[in-house]
């Protein structure tokens, strides 16, 4: 079973655990490989995201406790790099692309924040039409990497976290914006993820992508990284086996880790 997981959100962002409670997790739960990616700073976000002072204590944390426990586990330090933050400074071992934002008339939209929230942009800002807010987040979504240099695309229809509430679907239409999104990301040579962290919050009840647009990734011959997208240390590996059986199903045989170097290959069990 996959033992690794690269999406770690703690309490310097919006997190609800502390880093060393994550690394905690992870030893108990035999993860072999552990990446902290708290969130890059957002203004419109400031409460959930990394500002130069959570940023600094963020950075320390998970360098003293990828120090003190590299006897028991693989740790990195990473940024989930949102496209309409400033670029980093600092050297991150690597990267997740998202698009956490969009941007409409001049304004930045944070639709993420929560249910009522994404109600509100699709009603006041796209007339009640969902299919307008699909439009504008995947042709964002589609330039995540040339936006942000990273090296894994984060949960690539993000726009699709609240639809099992809101009774949004998706149609042929939506579809093909997101093939559109996927055909780009693939040159980039990104890995897509398969994201759990909807499930674990009660949002969805699969992984991100959905399963068409996995079997997209998987056709154009899109390389995948599982992720929790955790945010509690008690839920570092939930549902990866729900995710694991969706790669398999639309004919993956491997995921990708991180071990410091670069990405490798690892089998399905």
């Amino acid at each position: 079973m996959i033992k690794s997981n690269f999406h770690t959100h703690s309490i310097f962002c919006d997190g609800d655990s502390t880093v060393e409670q994550m690394v905690n997790s992870a030893i108990e739960k035999g993860f072999t490989h552990l990446g902290f990616s708290g969130h890059s700073y957002m203004a419109n976000a400031d409460v959930y995201t990394l500002n130069e002072e959570r940023m600094e204590k963020y950075i320390n944390a998970v360098l003293d406790v990828k120090k003190r426990y590299e006897d028991k586990l693989k740790i990195f330090l990473g940024i989930e790099q949102d496209c309409f933050s400033d670029p980093q400074t600092y050297p991150f071992e690597y990267s997740i692309g998202s698009v956490h934002n969009i941007k409409k008339d001049g304004k930045l939209l944070f639709f993420d924040i929560g249910i009522e929230e994404t109600k509100r942009i699709i009603d006041e800002e796209y007339n009640g039409k969902y299919l307008g807010f699909a439009k504008d987040y995947f042709a964002t979504v589609a330039n995540v990497i040339d936006m942000t240099g990273a090296n894994i695309i984060g949960h690539i229809d993000l726009c699709s976290k609240f639809n099992e509430r809101l009774s949004n679907t998706q149609t042929d239409e939506y579809l093909r914006y997101a093939e559109d999104a996927v055909a780009s990301l693939i040159k980039t040579g990104a890995y897509f993820e398969i994201n759990t962290g909807a499930m674990a919050r009660g949002y969805r009840t699969a992984p991100y992508p959905s399963i068409e647009i996995l079997k997209m990734i998987y056709d154009k011959g899109g390389k995948i990284v599982i992720n929790s997208d955790c945010h509690d240390h008690a839920k570092l590996d939930f549902a990866f086996e729900q995710a694991q059986n969706l790669a398999k199903k639309v004919g993956y045989t491997e995921h990708y880790i991180f071990d410091g170097n670069g990405f490798i290959a690892k089998k399905f069990d």
